[in-house]
């Protein structure tokens, strides 16, 4: 970090009016207000809470989620963060860490790496048998992490920057945590949230039977939980379950961005509890905001894929109405959580599961089969964005005869586990010569006190995670309300549809890749962790994922050289800001720039806006990981960089001179990185 640099800290806030104008009405819960109720208090635990920069890449390398090769970023919007809970049960010892990054997924090979990062710090307190690390799921975030091929199809390849971005973000976050651990209370809640989520299958979904379907009238779960840490009667920290998905950013967006959920966390931590991202240390207030079973919930209430820039204030308005909900409840008494803490996992090869008749529906034995991805996983999910053309959800009349003739006649156990799906690649096979998707997947199960987590590496749909649910609530006694599906954990492997809505064939059918009995199979792994949960007993770990980390394909080059335009310098302010703005309107200001990713800028940032203080000094108002600030980057000829910095004011800005600073590294032709900033001319804010 240079000195300059390090001097620009922060803070004052510039409040963007937040909560108007937006008419939040659909959550069904009091707004909260200045002080919390009193819990029934629960005693005898430990917790700690960790924050952290896992951003990746900016810039030239292809975003996750939508599928799409012309995707590549070209900036920042928001970054990207993990936030962990460490807690320890006093009377045992026994202890669960929880970690919620703003990623799109989370890959073995980040798991991984994590795990191995704990287990040099601190030996054998942290394994895979208490450790629970789950995804956001934001469609805007760098791909290229992945030891899987099939992830890092849009991403040329492996990206080791960003594989160590998150695998440090996340490691440093538990870090933290665990150094954060102090006598806390927690206390549980739940609520009601509507208008903020819609079935985006819903033919799928009606497939179901009345018992499923009568528990989402609305074809939606509107269930939000909040667990809240307390110290001294202060609510420090929050994890917040509610399942929607993270798409309000659309396939158009070029810029990384934390979506939905990362603005729920951000304004709760940043613009409600002034949290500075770039001290370092503990923060007063660290809120997370986790999925659960939202495979088939939808942001986009009108059922349509949103359009940039629209997108922005749309992905602001789900964030805060998820925000909304959980801290509402922060004013109800809740429950004090007390009881043992602990958890179970096991690695189950989900090609190979013999199902018994007890969790199929049908009283018959069935099997799971090697993965198939559907002709209706390419055609992506319409409502939220749509993949490859020439595809559909529903039927696929070629592919259906492909499969019908040639797939399933060749393979009749294909057959009888994945029909009726319309196989446009027997993935399986292609696993035999490289592998592109996993097939050995973690399951897990976490306690803490009464609360507890179903740790599955997918995206489970409502009522298929209605069915986890009862599955364990029912061996382990615990109230159903208690127990949720802690999606996207761990690892990936696609979706998870009831039998009855895999039948569809919309996208999530097409996208579960081990069959139609793959939910059962969850099922008899979720109740064989239960009741070892409940009796105390130990469970055979399985069999564990290869280590693909000497595999990778890396086919994209990294940055080989920077120059500036012809007569200009790195850092030169190519077009500077009006002289003046007001609140609302937008300050920008280009620069003679680099290419971002000679440094990621991790834990720090690449932008400033400073105001001038009466003293002459200037201060930082914000900075990368501001709502308010946007970083573009475009290539300008071969080896130069323009870089646009946007700040849109917002309102309730301090009249004053106001100027925008940009921190560049350029590299040079030996490869040596060089530091620089350019600063723009001051403008005034009236």
């Amino acid at each position: 970090m240079s000195a300059e640099r390090s001097v620009h800290r922060r803070r004052t806030v510039l409040r963007a009016g937040a909560l108007t104008g937006l008419g939040l009405t659909g959550a069904r819960v009091a707004a909260p207000g200045p002080a919390a109720a009193a819990p029934a208090r629960g005693t005898g635990y430990l917790v700690g809470r960790g924050l952290s920069d896992a951003t990746g890449e900016v810039a030239e390398v292809g975003m996750m989620g939508y599928g799409r090769f012309d995707q590549q970023a070209a900036g920042l919007h928001t970054r990207l963060r993990a936030r962990a809970f460490a807690v320890v049960d006093e009377a045992s010892g026994r202890r669960v860490m929880l970690i919620v990054a703003d990623s799109p997924m989370i890959f073995e090979s980040v798991h991984r790496a994590v795990l191995r990062r704990l287990a040099e710090a601190y030996g054998e307190l942290y394994t895979e048998q208490n450790v629970l690390v789950t995804a956001t799921h934001t469609h805007a975030g760098p791909g290229g992490y992945s030891h899987h091929l099939l992830y890092n199809t849009t991403t040329f390849g492996f990206h080791r920057k960003t594989f160590d971005a998150v695998a440090a973000g996340l490691f440093e976050a538990a870090q933290r945590a665990h150094e954060d651990l102090a006598p806390s209370e927690l206390v549980l809640s739940h609520g009601t949230l509507t208008g903020a989520s819609v079935n985006r299958s819903r033919p799928a979904f009606d497939r179901n039977p009345k018992a499923d379907r009568d528990h989402f009238p609305d074809a939606v779960d509107p269930h939000t939980t909040l667990l809240r840490v307390e110290r001294a009667g202060r609510t420090v920290g929050a994890v917040n379950w509610f399942p929607v998905h993270s798409t309000g950013m659309s396939g158009d967006n070029r810029l990384i961005s934390a979506d939905n959920k990362g603005y729920a966390a951000y304004h709760w931590e940043r613009e409600v509890h002034d949290v500075d991202y770039l001290s370092g240390g503990s923060p007063a207030f660290v809120a997370a905001f986790a999925q659960t079973n939202s495979g088939d919930m939808s942001p986009n209430l009108d059922l349509e894929p949103p359009t940039t820039p629209a997108d922005f204030e749309h992905t602001r308005a789900s964030g805060l109405r998820q925000y909304e909900a959980a801290a509402a409840q922060v004013d109800l008494p809740g429950v004090g959580l007390t009881g043992p803490v602990d958890s179970r996992l096991v690695y189950v090869d989900l090609s190979d599961v013999t199902v018994r008749p007890e969790f199929t529906g049908d009283g018959r034995t069935h099997r799971t089969s090697k993965p198939c991805v559907g002709a209706s996983m390419a055609a992506g999910s319409t409502e939220d964005g749509p993949a490859f053309p020439g595809f559909q959800e529903g039927e696929n009349p070629f592919w259906d005869a492909v499969s019908d003739s040639l797939v399933y006649t060749v393979s009749p156990e294909l057959a009888q586990a994945q029909a009726p799906k319309d196989v446009f690649v027997p993935i399986g096979e292609v696993n035999r010569l490289y592998p592109w998707v996993q097939e050995r997947v973690p399951v897990m199960l976490v306690r803490i006190g009464r609360l507890h987590l179903i740790g599955i590496p997918g995206e489970v749909t409502v009522c298929a995670g209605l069915r986890l649910r009862r599955t364990v609530a029912g061996i382990v006694g615990a109230d159903l309300d208690d127990v949720l599906v802690a999606g996207y954990a761990n690892a990936y492997f696609h979706y998870v549809t009831t039998p009855e809505e895999y039948d569809a064939q919309q996208y999530e059918g097409g996208s579960t890749l081990f069959g139609r009995w793959q939910l059962p199979a969850l099922q008899q792994t979720a109740a064989e962790l239960a009741t070892a949960l409940r009796d105390g007993t130990d469970l055979p770990l399985g069999p564990e994922p290869p280590d693909l980390s000497g595999t990778v394909l890396s086919l994209q080059p990294g940055v080989v050289l920077d120059a500036p335009p012809a007569f200009r310098k790195f850092g030169d302010v190519l077009v500077r800001p009006r002289e003046t703005y007001r609140a609302g309107e937008r300050a920008e200001a280009v620069f003679a720039g680099a290419h971002p990713g000679n440094d990621l800028h991790r834990g720090e940032t690449y932008l400033e806006v400073q105001r001038r203080e009466p003293d002459g000094t200037w201060r930082t108002v914000a900075d990368d990981g501001d709502w308010s600030t946007r970083f573009h980057w475009r290539r300008d000829g071969v080896a130069a960089s323009q870089v646009t910095v946007v700040w849109d004011v917002p309102r309730g800005t301090a009249p004053g001179a106001y100027r925008i600073v940009y921190h560049g590294d350029a590299r040079g032709i030996a490869g040596a990185v060089t530091p620089f900033t350019g600063t723009s001319p001051a403008f005034l804010v009236r």
